[in-house]
């Protein structure tokens, strides 16, 4: 079972969601990075449950603790291993799934391929799993600001066909932050809301899509060919769990454009270097940064489980009925961002590394 990711900047999670506890191995940090627990902290408290009626209820505080690779609040270049212990789970709560399989769950799907399966709460497919993720995100992001000058920020750009009217090149922190739904755009916001509550109470659930854009990458991180910069982020945000779709730039509105209305004109930058009249591309051309803002949005799936009555079978191959019990989120959209964050964190941390090796 693979859980490792990244070439020079490299990460293995491991944990269940209801085991002990779940975390993240970071190995190629480079040394004399200044790196503490309150660094953290704040990504891990944005991804946990119970923050707001809209999400999980599960009562997790989520504190991590760092084991190795940091000493006198100096990172060592070796190994960071961090944890986070579990403290509400109730295994018990899932009694009722082991004979049978939850629609749209990887529950047939992993026992089809390992002959054994997590049943409480499913075990490395949950999305406690993203802790680690997160964790590891943190310390990317640190990184990727201080000696870089990169900056990663994630929004909810729409849930079920409610979309907002937000300007990725001037968005900030604080404006996603201001609203438990993490939209930055107030009326849709309120709209959001009202439509979450609305499928929480009808027993279902809501989909939709995040966007996401990287500020200060400069030109020259990717690969031409296999490790293109744009698949390596395809590849990382379309693991995260309920995730279904990803576009970069102008994706697939592509299709709907001519050759002269989609090509971005260069023009002479203000540094000395070019820059693009349009961005289009979404700051990656022939899988290499140029230098503009990296734009991108990731689609997520209504959540899978539900407590309205849903067909299914057991492990029989016995149909049966199935409104699964447990606490769970309506719409996963507002603790998706801070996942959709530490991908791409951890992408470009790896690529600002490897073109470092070059570069020297």
């Amino acid at each position: 079972m693979s859980s490792s990711s990244g070439a020079l900047f490299r990460i293995t999670t491991f944990g269940e969601s209801h085991g002990g506890g779940v975390g993240v191995v970071l190995d190629g940090c480079p040394p004399r990075l200044a790196l503490s627990e309150a660094d953290v902290q704040p990504d891990l408290d944005r991804r946990r449950p119970g923050q707001s009626r809209l999400v999980t209820q599960r009562d997790e505080s989520d504190r991590v603790e760092i084991l190795s690779g940091v000493v006198d609040g100096l990172t060592l270049g070796s190994p960071i291993a961090m944890l986070v212990r579990n403290a509400d789970a109730r295994s018990g709560a899932y009694d009722h799934l082991a004979e049978v399989y939850r629609p749209s769950h990887a529950d047939y799907t992993t026992e089809a391929k390992y002959g054994i399966r997590a049943v409480a709460g499913g075990g490395r497919s949950s999305a406690r799993e993203t802790i680690g993720r997160v964790a590891a995100g943190a310390v990317a992001r640190k990184l990727l600001a201080e000696r870089f000058g990169v900056e990663v920020l994630a929004w909810v750009d729409s849930v079920h066909g409610i979309d907002a009217a937000v300007d990725a090149a001037t968005v900030t922190l604080e404006e996603v932050e201001a609203d438990p739904t993490r939209c930055p755009d107030p009326d849709a916001a309120a709209a959001i809301t009202a439509a979450i509550d609305r499928a929480r109470r009808d027993g279902d659930s809501l989909g939709g899509t995040i966007r996401c854009v990287a500020r200060g990458v400069p030109a020259g991180w990717g690969e031409p060919v296999f490790d293109k910069l744009e698949a390596d982020l395809a590849k990382a945000t379309m693991s995260l769990p309920a995730s279904k779709g990803f576009e970069i730039g102008s994706g697939f509105e592509a299709v709907r454009m001519t050759g002269r209305e989609h090509n971005d004109a260069f023009v002479p930058g203000p540094d000395g270097r070019p820059r693009t009249a349009t961005n289009h591309s979404g700051g990656v051309q022939g899988g290499i940064s140029n230098g503009e803002d990296i734009t991108m949005r990731v689609a997520f799936k209504p959540t899978a489980t539900i407590s309205s009555e849903q067909d299914t079978v057991t492990r029989d191959n016995e149909p049966t009925v199935l409104a699964a019990k447990g606490r769970h989120d309506p719409c996963v959209l507002p603790r998706a961002v801070p996942l959709v964050e530490a991908a791409v964190l951890l992408v470009l941390a790896d690529h600002a590394l490897r073109q470092a090796a070059i570069s020297e």
